[in-house]
């Protein structure tokens, strides 16, 4: 799953309540920076464990939770399923319709949202601690009473349908689309998680129902929460809302796969002023001991903004691109290594040619000792900056959780990041990039490039 995403929605969220918030918010910023951060593990009576970063400094509370590998596998032929349900939760529940579902959530100042990945189910809810009972409640009736009501469902099906038609002409969409199909050809990480024009139409709100006793257990759930709230309230606030849920599940589990098409370049031609790169290779799990090496080095590459080799090597000295960029996509059965970025298209072939170049160059000479030092400072520096609220503390800690990167993790992440050796750089960069193994899709009309393979009019 994506790292650190934002699953909240503060849709219906009335101006001066959401200022309110907001006010809450940017005060948790200041919570103490991660290196003096207390967690506490917490088992509710009915044996639901949390992470909790207890503050009562600000009354507000953040509950994040995931279902690991929920909606990861959509039945075939009902693709988009997962992600239908994660708009139709709050879309009436318990006594509630779907208006005076959102009224309440309203009224309250409550956030509540869900989000569908690749990986797992997630969902947010945010609160005035003096508004907790009936935001739990509100979330508790989302989870194991949605209405899934045949017009609630029209509704949000024909928004998605009319996203997915937008995307269709954003050649960024139609890049992504296509590398992660080339990627993982049958295998749910090569599919489309919004389903698509053929398959939603024949999701049923039976289908919904079915969905959520079949994905949503305790035995798959992974939360996090912080903010006014002790352990033991906590504690009952977990069985009040995730009790009710199913003790096992007996969902298909998401296959380990292997990356498809490396080396092939792939054009997809579109008549558009600029050309659309995107590329990537095999990367770097979570849990992989070469992380924090894979994240210096990432950095250098094009992780770091306007100070990357590719940033300045394509955009600063050249003006091939107004951005260029690298990124790491670690997920629970594969990982990622990309970079992407766009450029006129008389300039393709030239731009395209850097960027490789500087994959090799990375890989055969690794950083100098002053990007590594400046990398180090700056990975180190800005983390502290990713805990602004409550609720980013909460997601960041839901994800630590679960990683199984263990409890006193953001107390120990300066140590690993400043633990990583120039050895270190230059056995994952060698591990990594191989400019003869990129996969390269590119959406436009790109001069100076052979492609291995062109899709006319595909998507």
């Amino acid at each position: 799953m994506s790292v650190f995403h934002d699953v909240s929605s503060a849709r219906g969220l009335p101006p001066i309540r959401l200022a309110v918030v907001a006010f809450f918010l940017t005060a948790a910023a200041l919570l103490s920076p991660a290196q003096a951060m207390d967690i506490k593990r917490v088992v509710s009576p009915g044996g639901i464990e949390a992470w909790l970063v207890e503050d009562h400094k600000v009354p507000v509370l953040a509950l994040e939770w995931v279902f690991d590998g929920a909606g990861g596998t959509d039945p075939k032929g009902k693709e988009g399923l997962a992600n239908i349900a994660s708009t139709m939760l709050d879309e009436g529940a318990g006594p509630y319709d779907s208006q005076t579902f959102q009224a309440r959530l309203q009224d309250k100042a409550i956030a509540l949202g869900f989000e569908s990945g690749r990986d797992g189910f997630s969902g947010s809810m945010r609160t005035l601690a003096d508004n907790r009972d009936e935001a739990l409640e509100l979330t508790r009736l989302a989870l194991t009473e949605p209405h899934f009501a045949p017009e609630a469902l029209d509704r949000m099906r024909a928004s998605v349908m009319a996203s997915l038609r937008r995307d269709l002409a954003d050649p960024n969409y139609v890049a992504r689309r296509q590398f992660y199909a080339t990627a993982f050809p049958d295998h749910p990480y090569g599919g489309e998680g919004r389903g698509s024009l053929e398959s939603l139409p024949a999701i049923t709100p039976d289908d919904l129902r079915a969905f959520v006793k079949g994905q949503f257990g305790r035995d798959r759930l992974v939360v996090a929460a912080t903010g006014d709230i002790s352990p033991e309230d906590l504690g009952k606030a977990l069985d009040k809302v995730f009790g009710g849920l199913p003790a096992k599940t007996e969902a298909k589990p998401i296959p380990d796969v292997t990356m498809s098409g490396l080396g092939q370049t792939i054009l997809l031609p579109r008549p558009t002023a600029q050309t659309v790169m995107l590329m990537g290779q095999p990367g770097v799990k979570r849990d992989d001991p070469d992380w924090y090496a894979a994240t210096v080095m990432n950095y250098v590459l094009g992780g770091g903004g306007f100070g990357s080799r590719l940033m300045e090597e394509v955009r600063e000295k050249r003006g091939l691109s107004y951005g260029v960029y690298s990124y790491l996509i670690p997920m629970d059965h594969t990982a990622l290594v990309m970079a992407g970025g766009s450029t006129v298209n008389a300039k393709a072939g030239q731009a395209l040619d850097i960027m490789r170049q500087e994959w090799a160059r990375m890989a055969k000479d690794g950083l100098t000792d002053q990007e590594m030092a400046d990398a180090k400072t700056y990975l180190t520096g800005s983390f502290p900056l990713q805990l602004g609220s409550t609720q980013a503390i909460a997601r960041i800690l839901l994800q630590v959780k679960r990683d199984n990167l263990g409890i006193d993790y953001l107390n120990q992440r300066d140590r690993y990041i400043n633990a990583v050796s120039q050895e270190d750089i230059k056995r994952v960069a060698r591990r990594l990039l191989d400019p003869a193994k990129l996969l390269t899709v590119l959406v436009g009309k790109p001069e100076g490039v052979t492609p291995t393979r062109t899709i006319e009019g595909g998507s």
